[in-house]
């Protein structure tokens, strides 16, 4: 009795969130097959995801970022701000620095791509359900780049310039930039690549991720 008692507790209990059937269907026949795995529900949205967590306090959410209504970074930080002892690891398509960094700030204790297999699935959901934090390599070496980039937050960027990445790093498009900050669409783009050179950074992703990094993003 004590032996069949110790085996339920090492049973990790799952809930599946993805907007995509196809995808929630999979990965839930494919963790069906862990023996120390049970998915006791599965999420169409990040809002029923916090529900199923409210109401069956699972070990692990297996989170996708990009849904419907309520997305999975909110629902990550919803989920973790509530259930302190659910775990959240994301699986999704993107790993993008802005995607990374909402993510982990969100207090996700994981992070995968959906080109991880099954064992790679598998390791996560234990790890993070023992407490830890797992990256994919390539997740990994993106979060290890940005925290040993540039994190200065003095890199001689004109009041113009902040402004701009501040917007950016609200998810504003440079339409919208352009708007509130009453100058023209072209305008924006030009300050975008003079900040780009200034930060040192290729793209949107990585100056998003260095201004919530340095404490610039408002």
């Amino acid at each position: 009795m004590d032996g069949a008692n110790s085996s339920a507790a090492q049973v990790i209990t799952v809930v599946v969130a993805d907007d995509q059937t196809t995808v929630r269907e999979g990965l839930t026949t494919v963790l069906s097959l862990l023996p120390d795995v049970d998915v006791v529900g599965e999420a169409r949205d990040g809002a029923e995801a916090v529900e199923l967590v409210r109401a069956l306090s699972p070990r692990v959410v297996l989170m996708d970022l990009r849904m419907p209504g309520i997305d999975g970074v909110a629902a990550t930080a919803a989920i973790t701000a509530s259930h302190p002892d659910t775990a959240v690891l994301v699986l999704t398509t993107y790993a993008d620095d802005a995607s990374i960094a909402g993510a982990l700030r969100a207090g996700a204790r994981g992070y995968l791509t959906k080109d991880a297999g099954r064992a790679d699935i598998a390791s996560a959901i234990r790890s993070v359900a023992s407490g830890h934090t797992t990256l994919a390599a390539d997740v990994g070496r993106r979060v290890v780049s940005a925290l040993t980039g540039p994190a200065q937050p003095d890199a001689d960027l004109t009041d113009r310039e902040l402004d701009v990445l501040r917007l950016m790093a609200q998810g504003r498009n440079n339409s919208e930039i352009a708007g509130e900050l009453f100058i023209g669409v072209s305008t924006v783009k030009t300050h975008i690549n003079s900040l780009f050179a200034k930060l040192g950074v290729r793209d949107r992703g990585q100056a998003i991720a260095y201004a919530h990094r340095t404490g610039l993003a408002g």
